[in-house]
């Protein structure tokens, strides 16, 4: 079984679309001092960046080694968990929990890679990334005035899960399964779809939004490889009596 040291190493912090480099050099410093090493980053306006070298002071190894890439598919590809950041509560959307609530999930499947995600400083996350996620989670804050920095919200969650990591007993039960990858799962919800359109199914109705209500159910599931296998295999089957 797996150490407590190692949901620290299962752990990436992932920032989407940041427009001020000096907050990718305090997020690397935030997440370093709590003892993550994982940093990436989505379409950044500036990086590499003076700013950005400046803030993250002693952990610029951090800023080094920081996976920058296009789109949320290629951060999150051999992820198997994804945990969005927002404040507000969505229509039509995952469950809404606070960082230590997170921090139970984390434990509770802590054999499986987790992916942080933090949105645009101004704009928070895109609908299509909240989409992706399995859980949202929040900050308890003053709901009156509620805007933190983005390299403050990560200081604060990187400190509540390490809080919550280093006691001295976990009082969840550790469930061995681990889940499909994040690339698995897309694989699955693409093809989903595609059988849905070739049986006209999605024509009849609100394609998008239904697509959105089945990921949410089978993301509850929790599926592991095997079973997105057994479920892919369905659809072939499906495909072939379409045929």
């Amino acid at each position: 079984m797996n150490s407590k040291n190692d949901i620290f190493k299962n752990i990436k912090f992932v920032l989407s679309h940041t427009s001020h480099p000096g907050n990718i050099g305090s997020t690397a410093r935030a997440i370093k001092t709590m003892g993550f090493a994982q940093l990436s980053l989505i379409n950044p306006e500036k990086f590499p960046h003076e700013d950005a070298d400046a803030l993250a002071s002693g952990a610029k190894d951090l800023l080094q080694h920081a996976q920058v890439a296009s789109s949320l598919e290629e951060v999150t590809a051999d992820c198997n968990v994804l945990i969005g950041f927002t404040a507000r509560k969505r229509e039509l959307t995952q469950e809404h929990l606070s960082i230590e609530e997170i921090a139970q999930k984390i434990i509770e499947l802590k054999n499986n890679k987790f992916a942080l995600l933090f949105g645009n400083e101004t704009s928070g996350l895109k609908n299509e990334e909240i989409q992706h996620c399995h859980y949202l989670a929040y900050i308890d804050a003053n709901k009156e005035y509620s805007s933190l920095n983005l390299s403050q919200a990560v200081q604060v969650t990187a400190y509540e899960l390490r809080k919550n990591f280093n006691k001295k007993e976990f009082d969840v039960a550790i469930k061995e399964k681990k889940l499909a990858t994040f690339e698995e799962q897309n694989g699955f919800y693409e093809h989903l779809e595609s059988t849905l359109n070739e049986l006209g199914f999605l024509e009849k109705i609100q394609g998008k939004r239904l697509m959105h209500r089945l990921r949410l159910m089978f993301n509850r599931i929790q599926m592991d490889e095997d079973e997105v296998n057994i479920l892919r295999g369905i659809l072939n089957q499906i495909s072939k009596k379409i045929d």
